[in-house]
C-alpha cells in the first residue's frame, strides 16, 4: 500500500480537528496540527506563543514585535517567513509517511503530490455556536464574535497564500456538513472513503 495524505480544511467550531483525530485513530496514522506550530518554533528559534500569533493569520506584524527586533529586517515579512517555514514542515511530514494534516493551506501546498485526499468540514453557523458553548465553554456572544473573527482570518489567509485557485471550491475533493451526521459518524464516513480511495 502506498503512503497517502489526507488534508482537512475546517470552519472554526465545525469540530474538524476532533473528527480528524478520530480518523487518525481509525486509520492508525499520525495527525499533524499543533505539531506544525511546535516544529516551526523550533526551526525559527521562537516561542510557540510567538509562532501562534502568525499561525493561519495573514495580518500585519505587530508594532511591539517589530520594535523588539528593530534591526532584524526579516521581521517585516514575518507572516511570510512563518508560512514558508510551515510549508516546508508540511512537505516534510507528508513525505514521512501516511498522515492527516489540518489547516494551513496544506491542500494547496500538496497540490502536486500524488495520493492526497482533500476534505473540507463545515457546519451551519447556529450549530457552530452550540459547539462553542458546549465544547469550548464560551458564552453565546463570545462564540459569535470568535466564529466571525476566525472565519474572516482564515479566508484572508487562504486568499493571500493560495494563488491561482481554479475553482470556487478550492482544491477540496469532499465537503461535508459535520452537523448532518455528528462527530463520530462523520469520522467513520470519511475514514471509509479514505480506506476505499487513497489508502487502497
Amino acid at each position: 500500500m502506498s503512503d497517502y495524505v489526507v488534508t482537512i480544511s475546517r470552519q472554526f467550531a465545525s469540530m474538524g480537528r476532533t473528527i480528524g483525530l478520530l480518523m487518525a485513530e481509525n486509520l492508525g496514522i499520525d495527525l499533524y496540527d499543533r505539531d506544525i506550530v511546535k516544529e516551526a518554533a523550533r526551526r525559527m528559534a521562537m516561542s510557540k506563543d510567538e509562532i501562534s500569533h502568525y499561525d493561519e493569520a495573514p495580518g500585519k506584524d505587530s508594532f511591539f514585535f517589530r520594535r523588539n527586533k528593530l534591526f532584524d529586517f526579516s521581521v517585516y515579512s514575518m507572516h511570510d517567513n512563518v508560512f514558508e517555514t510551515q510549508k516546508n514542515i508540511i512537505l516534510d511530514f507528508a513525505n514521512k509517511g501516511s498522515c492527516i494534516i489540518v489547516g494551513r493551506c496544506a491542500d494547496y501546498i500538496l497540490k502536486d503530490k500524488k495520493n492526497v485526499l482533500n476534505i473540507e468540514i463545515y457546519a451551519p453557523f447556529e450549530q457552530r455556536i452550540i459547539n462553542c458553548i458546549n465544547e469550548l465553554y464560551m458564552t453565546e456572544a463570545e462564540a459569535i464574535e470568535r466564529i466571525k473573527k476566525v472565519d474572516e482570518c482564515r479566508k484572508a489567509y487562504k486568499n493571500k497564500y493560495c494563488k491561482n485557485m481554479d475553482s470556487i471550491f478550492g482544491l477540496s475533493h469532499i465537503m461535508i456538513d459535520s452537523s448532518r451526521f455528528g462527530i463520530e459518524k462523520t469520522a467513520k464516513i470519511l475514514t471509509d472513503i479514505v480506506k476505499n480511495t487513497v489508502a487502497k
